[in-house]
């Protein structure tokens, strides 16, 4: 299809994805319009961890979760909390889950992460350059944090897949540690430099300043709920309450939402929720140049311009159930053993929803059913990572393109 002929895309869903798709389909010409029911990067876009973390491709369906997941369960205060109440309803994705973690699988999987992480660092740096924040991202890395050699070694199977794929990492001992952060424990004898996972200013600002490129394009931006759409032999338009918006293309990217679009296309597709948690804490007493993790407690900090920001663990609970920032408060408490420094006084909680595929990869493809539809979801932990290059990707298939990988591990109908 020629975009000279300014054909009519509308992109629902205006978190991070979603915006980045559709600065880059109104870069190439197409007459778009951005459709959500809430202000552009107010949902998981505002609340993730600000982090560019191009190493965590590692799928999460494999043989040792498993093994691990009985005594995650068994732990209040595990890495992983399931709602008593909303379990029935999650049978049908952890089937999928436990097929997505077969031996020959999980290869296939962490090759089809790798591909996208390969590009995401430098498609992030060449799109914020291009919206003029290049200076919102940090050129320093994340520190991998493990008290002894035990948690290191627990922790090879990660090490060993960023050596198949060719990823850079640095192995440091406790003196190189605090020389890089000096808040961090004694307790901390080993660590991992990431130099590649940066860290973000402000995620929000980045959603900010695409929408605002996108508008300043002659994009619309159009704030409704969509209830329905309009098809025939293809798609003709999305009904937002009692008005019908025409369209030649509609790109479905509202994250954990998603798969309720789907499903008014006759494409249901396992996305689930992990609902994630964050503290921001405002005023630390601590300062900080690289952010951490620390595997073997589950949390992750980042130093952001509001801040600290501490996050981690995983809520399998829907969408609709209310939070329980006892699970912030756990990161929180584990993040003062790395950083007994840390100040808690002055500090917001956050609760979001990432979207969840059983195989922990994306679906960014054209729909099986229906012409005309594209989805783009399901990037779970690493949306603000792979947004550039997701929007490069999916440009690409729309304006009928080829795309610089295969993008046959991405599509709908591989469930």
């Amino acid at each position: 299809m020629s975009t000279s002929k300014a054909t009519s895309t509308i992109v629902v869903g205006a978190g991070v994805i979603g915006a980045a798709i559709a600065h880059d389909l109104q870069k190439r010409g197409r007459k778009v319009t951005l459709v959500d029911r809430n202000a552009p990067g107010s949902g998981a876009s505002f609340g993730n961890m600000a982090s560019i973390a191009v190493t965590e491709f590692m799928p999460v369906a494999r043989p040792s979760t498993w093994k691990q997941i009985p005594g995650w369960m068994m732990d209040p205060e595990g890495p992983i909390r399931v709602s008593p109440r909303y379990m029935p309803r999650l049978v049908p994705w952890f089937i999928r889950f436990l097929a997505a973690s077969r031996p020959s699988a999980v290869r296939r999987l962490e090759a089809a992460g790798a591909a996208l992480c390969q590009r995401a660092l430098v498609d992030t740096q060449t799109l914020m350059a291009e919206i003029g924040i290049a200076d919102q991202l940090s050129q320093t890395g994340c520190l991998s944090l493990y008290a002894d050699e035990a948690e290191f070694q627990a922790d090879r199977e990660r090490i060993d897949m960023l050596d198949r794929f060719g990823f850079d990492y640095e192995v440091l001992d406790a003196a190189a540690i605090r020389e890089l952060e000096p808040e961090i424990t004694e307790q901390i004898t080993k660590a991992v430099l990431l130099p590649d996972n940066r860290t973000v200013a402000d995620p929000c600002k980045i959603v900010e300043r695409l929408v605002e490129r996108f508008e300043g394009m002659g994009g619309i931006l159009r704030r409704a709920d969509v209830t329905g759409f309009e098809r025939g032999a293809r798609i003709t338009g999305v009904r937002l309450g009692a008005d019908v918006l025409r369209a030649d293309e509609v790109v479905l990217c509202a994250g954990a939402f998603t798969a309720r679009l789907s499903r008014m296309l006759g494409e249901p597709m396992p996305l689930e929720t992990e609902r994630g948690y964050h503290t921001q804490i405002m005023a630390p007493g601590i300062e900080m140049a690289h952010s951490i993790i620390w595997p073997a407690r589950a949390f992750m900090v980042s130093p952001t311009a509001a801040g600290i920001r501490v996050g981690g663990t995983v809520e399998m609970a829907g969408l609709d159930a209310a939070p329980d920032y006892r699970r912030s408060r756990i990161t929180v408490r584990r993040a003062r053993e790395a950083l007994p420094n840390l100040k808690v006084e002055k500090f917001t909680e956050w609760m979001g929803h990432r979207p969840a595929l059983p195989d922990t990869i994306p679906v960014m493809s054209a729909s099986a059913r229906t012409p005309g539809v594209f989805y783009a979801t399901g990037h779970g932990h690493l949306g603000l990572t792979l947004a550039a290059t997701c929007a490069r990707l999916m440009g690409d298939q729309i304006t009928g393109a080829r795309p610089a990988i295969d993008m046959s591990p991405y599509r709908i109908d591989r469930f």
